[in-house]
């Protein structure tokens, strides 16, 4: 049977968008290997191209959880092949989003199963399965809701922003499309009324473009807090930089101060922790005069072994406050 559900609710929740939240995340699927483990992906920046449905950030879970991923690009698959893009470049056609051939049938087969009826949790669900992947992964929602990035050169959704401009142009402000109707997975609703949660973390990923997406779903927030579960963020800004694509760039053009402080003002009221990174550990005090704890620790995740190990006291830390 394709779509079986969970039996039972997941202790750990992971918030997570792409790159940088898929490190943590793996290192928490290492550790966890169950359903105890449900890993939220963002589908803000979802799109479709050539006709297909794209989920970026989905696939980026699906692909690392897996062993999949292409570890040197930090996207897409290893050892991919790029025949349909060559062939699309002879036909002049568009190449600024690169599709391997891999890759690709990810998105031929989804958007098949979408066109059937299943919605895009099942179909996440059926990938994650027959990838071999212990924990669930599912979309903050089975609604549309889009990133929409106004900048100085105008709207652009947010792959066009993300990939085809390269984060080149000033971010002037940033809308969630349809976060007013887009309801909550159910799973996830479901799990976050369970007695059986213990903690969540929001994984390194960028606040503004991969957390506030999933944030924005009405309700989302409120049912987060009101979990019981302990909630700690994980910093993804390090000595003033992003770890990861254009975090302190967003941040700067929005008029906050790049630092792993504005990140935990960012989430202030909804989280009990943060893991500050040891080159900023002069910045605990600061954050713990927000009435959040602290704890500090090496977050700069370069293999396997770092992704468990700050999973492992990210779990101690939310356990313990």
């Amino acid at each position: 049977m394709e779509n079986e559900k969970q039996n039972n609710s997941p202790k750990f929740i992971a918030v997570s968008g792409g790159v940088g939240g898929a490190k943590l995340a793996l290192g928490l699927e290492k550790i966890i290997q169950s359903e105890d483990l449900m890993v939220i992906g963002n589908v803000g920046d979802d799109f479709r191209h050539f006709g297909l449905h794209v989920s970026p950030d989905i696939d980026t879970l699906l692909y690392t959880l897996s062993g999949k991923s292409d570890i040197e690009k930090g996207w897409g698959l290893a050892n991919e092949t790029w025949e349909f893009m060559s062939a699309m470049k002879e036909l002049d056609g568009d190449t600024w989003f690169q599709l391997g051939d891999q890759d690709l049938a990810t998105h031929v087969e989804r958007t098949r199963r979408l066109q059937n009826g299943e919605s895009l949790s099942e179909i996440t669900d059926y990938f994650r399965r027959t990838f071999g992947i212990g924990a669930t992964i599912i979309p903050a929602t089975d609604d549309q809701l889009r990133t929409i990035v106004e900048t100085d050169i105008g709207v652009l959704n947010f792959q066009e922003y993300f990939v085809r401009e390269r984060c080149s142009p000033r971010i002037l402000n940033l809308h969630f499309q349809g976060s007013e109707s887009a309801y909550p997975q159910q799973e996830l609703s479901k799990a976050l009324g369970s007695n059986e949660l213990q903690s969540i973390i929001f994984c390194p990923s960028n606040p503004l473009l991969s957390i506030d997406p999933i944030l924005s779903i009405q309700e989302l927030k409120k049912a987060f807090a009101d979990s019981g579960a302990k909630i700690v963020a994980v910093t993804p800004i390090v000595g003033g930089a992003a770890i990861k694509g254009p975090a302190a760039k967003n941040l700067r053009e929005l008029g906050y101060p790049v630092s792993a402080t504005t990140v935990a003002k960012h989430y202030q009221g909804l989280i009990h922790g943060f893991v500050l990174d040891k080159r900023d550990r002069e910045e605990a005090k600061q954050i713990e005069k927000l009435g959040i704890a602290v704890l500090v620790a090496d977050t700069i995740m370069n293999d396997l072994e770092t992704k468990i190990q700050l999973a492992e006291k990210t779990l101690q830390f939310a356990k313990s406050i």
